[in-house]
């Protein structure tokens, strides 16, 4: 196949970049700024956004275009924070859709990253792709904005991952997850009774292959295993498998005079179901928490 990823440096990106070159794809990499030495073997070339822009010959026949940029929700919430994170999960869709408009030859699928905070918060409710968009929050209002930006996408076949948690050794959350393990201070943040989504890192990759190979597949698509966990819940399964204690507690209030309104994203959850994926055949490698971890820290 031959692929373009936006955002390709990122933590997901680099997992499929691997996976796609191990199956001998050329694959066309959208960043903000080139490598220094890439390697002439590999079959990856580098365009800048805006190489992006003037050449978008360079973009006719793919067989799949896969967009992960955007800036990181993980930054202070202020005014021209928030503003930064919507503008530019806005502007590269509107890149993307720039793009498509351009193409005469056009991919037949496009998988545009969302995330799984359109459903809202809650403790009680379980959420598949049919369940509603919630604007309950900062983070709902950016992912529903989003996708209204990514349905102007002119393309035949529109997937929307609605991205959980990801878990992995070289990057995303888990690291900083689990360093107040590693340092003997772990435990419950808040209540603990807020949901946790999740989703390994070789399954992501696996599903957003899955997606491009099966045409019945359209629209959004939750990537989180079928086991979601509470907080209390993901923190004991660190500890089991990490042997670390878990026992002290991070208050609420606490959390909240550290990091002000950003901490509703440790502080609240939603249960997530791949309905979409499970009712389309797909098979999680690691469906269980405690399995992924497994896998994390023997990999």
């Amino acid at each position: 196949m031959r692929i373009a990823i936006c955002g390709g440096t990122g933590f997901i990106g680099e997992a499929l970049c691997k996976r796609w070159q191990q199956g001998g794809h050329d694959m066309i990499i959208v960043t903000r700024s080139k490598p220094d030495n890439p390697q002439p073997s590999r079959p990856i070339s580098y365009l800048t956004w805006d190489e992006m822009k003037s050449h978008p010959e360079r973009f006719e026949g793919l067989d799949a275009l896969v967009n992960l940029a955007g800036s990181s929700l993980s930054q202070r919430w202020t005014q021209e924070g928030k503003q930064r994170i919507l503008q530019s999960r806005q502007r590269t869709v509107s890149s993307v859709a720039e793009l498509m408009d351009r193409l005469e030859f056009k991919p037949p699928v496009v998988i545009q990253a969302s995330a799984m905070a359109i459903y809202g918060t809650s403790e009680f409710e379980t959420f598949d792709e049919e369940s509603p968009a919630t604007i309950m929050d900062f983070p709902s209002e950016v992912v529903q904005e989003w996708e209204q930006a990514a349905d102007c996408i002119p393309v035949d076949r529109l997937i929307k991952l609605r991205i959980s948690v990801v878990l992995g050794g070289k990057g995303g959350a888990l690291p900083k997850m689990l360093l107040p393990y590693k340092l003997g201070v772990g435990g419950k943040i808040g209540s603990g009774k807020q949901w946790l989504s999740w989703i390994h890192i070789d399954d992501i990759v696996d599903l957003i292959d899955y997606c491009i190979q099966h045409e019945g597949i359209s629209g959004a698509v939750n990537a989180a295993s079928p086991h979601a966990v509470t907080n209390d819940e993901f923190g004991r399964s660190i500890a089991k498998v990490y042997r670390r204690p878990h026992w002290l507690p991070l208050p609420a209030f606490m959390l909240q005079a550290i990091l002000g309104e950003m901490s509703l994203i440790l502080l609240k959850g939603q249960r997530i179901l791949p309905a979409k994926a499970l009712r389309h055949g797909f098979q999680f490698r690691y469906p269980e928490v405690t399995d992924a971890l497994k896998q994390i820290k023997e990999s």
